[in-house]
């Protein structure tokens, strides 16, 4: 997958600022499919100063579980266990069938994908398909990242 410009959350004047999604709507898609699947949304976090994605803590099919979604891109992810700077990505295919329509429901092949790092090169550090800005890359070089799935949805600061 290609990694778009800003969706780290990193920007600078001198980079176009990154779309943002529509909470209002996101909450409501998420309310609507945990209740029709007989489920009940236990939290719903907004994005803090160190993260860059929102957090649906559910229980659904007598599952607990996590639905984040980037804040900048319509990328989401379901998870078992969201830790600061650890996060356990899970398949949950209900649930990826039912959000497709609205968001780019990423799978955890390409979540725990390897992100492929050449330090000491300030250009070219991540080798992974992207449209990184600078800040991003910096931020990359800083917190080495393993998985793209920590570029997606990170605690970064």
């Amino acid at each position: 997958m290609k990694l778009p410009n800003g969706v780290t959350g990193f920007y600078s004047a001198k980079h176009n600022k990154p779309p943002t999604i529509d909470e209002k709507q996101f909450k409501q898609i998420c309310f609507s499919l945990i209740s029709s699947n007989g489920g009940e949304v236990l939290d719903f976090k907004e994005p803090q100063v160190a993260t860059n994605f929102f957090d649906v803590e559910a229980k659904v099919f007598n599952k607990h579980l996590h639905i984040l979604l980037n804040v900048h891109y319509p990328f989401m992810a379901f998870a078992f266990d969201v830790e600061y700077g650890k996060i356990t990505f899970i398949d949950e295919p209900e649930l990826f069938k039912q959000f497709s329509p609205f968001y780019n429901v990423l799978n955890t092949i390409e979540l725990n994908a390897p992100v492929l790092l050449r330090l000491g090169s300030k250009k070219s550090i991540v080798q992974n398909d992207n449209e990184l800005n600078s800040d991003e890359l910096e931020q990359i070089a800083y917190w080495k990242p393993e998985r793209i799935g920590e570029i997606i949805f990170n605690y970064w600061d």
